[in-house]
This record gives structure tokens, sequence and C-alpha cells, in this order.
């Protein structure tokens, strides 16, 4: 194990998309998204999906060069259409646009459609958060989520991602699929020879099972708290899909694409601006105030704490990368 500078690892990841096809403007994007997983420690989005960005590039699925268009759909709605590009590069051409629109009216509705998202979301909402606002973000993906009941899967993991600010430039931020694992975290206990936790998975069969193999073999990752984790997977098709003109994830059909694993769909991102809530306490205050509460309740740590002390100790001591890896990364720096 050896550990790398951030700026490093961002560097070789940026020099891998670059050899795949990328322009210089997606490569940045995306290697220091995908550095920022892994250096906050949420492996089964970090440098555990390059492989599947490189096959998917090489497969021609998605363009890695595409310009996102931007579509002024109303004073506090934004379109962006990401031409079949990455979703990261279209909501960075959009963010500029959409806070002014947030700070001019109060909010703003940002809708992706035509855009992969094969990242952590958390990324896509911590900074406007560090700007002073509220952010909500939410994606739909393949359709790997059966839904109580039904005979196949018919949503994404559909991850929903959230940030506020709160006192002294601190923030909350969660992000979490609506499926009981992340879809990366089953692959991963696939590989490393993992049992996943009951109620998590069915097989072919439609069989609970806690093999990872089964689940990726014809299954169905289930939905958490059942049918209720399913209507908020729902609520996600319908504003990451029908809302944005994407696609719905039973949608996606990438066969004709062989390796191919990024979904093409949507994103819906919502902003506010809490300043305009009128809270004469003011709002990252009272955010504070429920942090408070929540430690006096006894809750030691708080959504996104664990990442964060993960993020302050690799950019301390280099974020730690196998010798495995790094041979495998460095294999993908040849087209």
């Amino acid at each position: 194990m050896t550990h790398m500078d951030f700026d490093a690892l961002v560097a070789l990841l940026r020099r891998i998309f670059l050899a795949n096809g990328t322009s210089d403007a997606v490569a940045d994007i995306l290697a220091r998204n995908c550095a920022s997983a892994e250096r906050d420690g949420a492996m089964s989005h970090g440098l555990f999906r390059m492989a599947g960005y490189v096959s998917t590039l090489r497969s021609g699925w998605v363009d890695g060069r595409a310009q996102p268009r931007l579509e002024d759909g109303g004073a506090s709605f934004l379109r962006v259409d990401a031409a079949n590009g990455f979703a990261q590069p279209a909501l960075a051409a959009a963010t500029r646009l959409a806070i002014d629109k947030a700070r001019a009216t109060g909010a703003c509705v940002v809708a992706i459609r035509r855009s992969h998202h094969f990242a952590a979301l958390w990324p896509d909402v911590e900074p406007f958060a560090l700007q002073g606002l509220v952010a909500i973000a939410m994606v739909n993906s393949m359709a790997y989520v059966a839904p109580p009941g039904a005979r196949h899967p018919v949503y994404g993991t559909n991850p929903l991602a959230f940030a506020a600010p709160r006192a002294d430039g601190r923030i909350v931020v969660f992000d979490q699929a609506v499926s009981v694992l992340a879809h990366g975290d089953v692959q991963i206990a696939a590989r490393d020879g993992h049992m996943l936790p009951a109620d998590a998975g069915v097989d072919a069969a439609g069989q609970p099972t806690r093999d990872p193999q089964a689940v990726l073999d014809g299954g169905a990752l289930l939905p958490f708290g059942g049918h209720k984790g399913a209507a908020i997977a729902l609520m996600i098709e319908i504003m990451a899909a029908a809302l944005t003109g994407g696609l719905f994830s039973s949608e996606v059909d990438w066969s004709a694409h062989l390796g191919a694993q990024t979904p093409c769909t949507g994103e819906c991102l919502i902003l506010i601006d809490p300043g305009r809530s009128g809270s004469a306490v003011g709002f990252a205050n009272r955010v504070e105030q429920m942090v408070t509460a929540l430690h006096d309740a006894g809750q030691a740590r708080m959504p996104g704490d664990r990442r964060f002390a993960v993020r302050e100790k690799a950019m301390r001591e280099g974020i730690p990368v196998s010798a495995d890896m790094l041979r495998q990364l460095e294999a993908l720096t040849t087209a």
C-alpha cells in the first residue's frame, strides 16, 4: 500500500480519461470527482469505478467530449441537455447560472437529461451548501431494484443527496441510495467474497439471497424500508426522468454497446436560498441548534462526519492506494 497526494491521484486519473477519448474539461471534472470519492473513503465510487468508466468510453455508449447545452426554462428553472455526456460536466456548465437564479428568485430547479452519472452524489450538492444554499439532488440509474411484489427490477438504485449550511462554515450532507446497498457495494462484495446483509437482494428466481453474485446474475436489489423506500425510488424516477426528459431506469438499453456500464438517464437538482426564509436567528444557526439537539440526545456522529474525518486524514497523510490498484490504473492510461 502506498499513499498518494490528492493532486497526484487527480493527475493520474486525468491521464486515463484523456487516453480514452474525453476532452480536457471532462477529464478534469471526472478525475477530481473520482479522486475525491477515494480520498473520502467512498470506495464504491472511487478508483473501483475507473475500469467501468474506461470500458464505457471505449464502447461508444457515452460521449466523452460532449458539450452540454443550457436552456432557460424560466426564472427558477434551468434545463440542461448533457448531449449523451457525463452528468458532472453538465452540472458544472449550469452551476453559475443556477446559483444566480436561486439568489434572484429564492430557488432554482436544474433538470439535466441525456446524462451519464456513475459517481457519488454528494460532490454534486456539497459545493452549494458551502456557498450557503440548500441543495437536493437525485439521479435514477439502471433497473437494479425490484419493488415489493414486482416480478423483475424496475427502479435504479436512485441515490438522493442533501446538503445544507451549518454555522461557522460547516455543512450537513448525506448521500444514500434507495436500495439497501449501492450497486457498487454489491460488485465489491462479489469481488472480495463477502456476503450481503439479510434482506438486501433476491436471486433470478425472486428468492432472498445474501450471495452478491446471485444478485448480479439476473437478481435484484431491494429498497430499504420495503414499500417506503420503493415510494422514494418512484419519486426519484419521476423527478430525475419524467421531469427532466431523461430515460426511466427500465428504459436504459446498452445492449448494442459491449462494455457499457454507465446509465444514461437524468438528474434533478433543487437549490434553495435559505436567506429567503425570514428566520430571525438565521438558517445556519437553526441547523446548528438541530445538530446540538441530536448530540445532546446521544447521536455522536452526523451524516458526512465520517467522510470528513477520512478526508482530513487523507489530505494530511495521503490517499492509500494498493500496488495492485496502481498497476490497474497505469494499464488504463493506454487506449
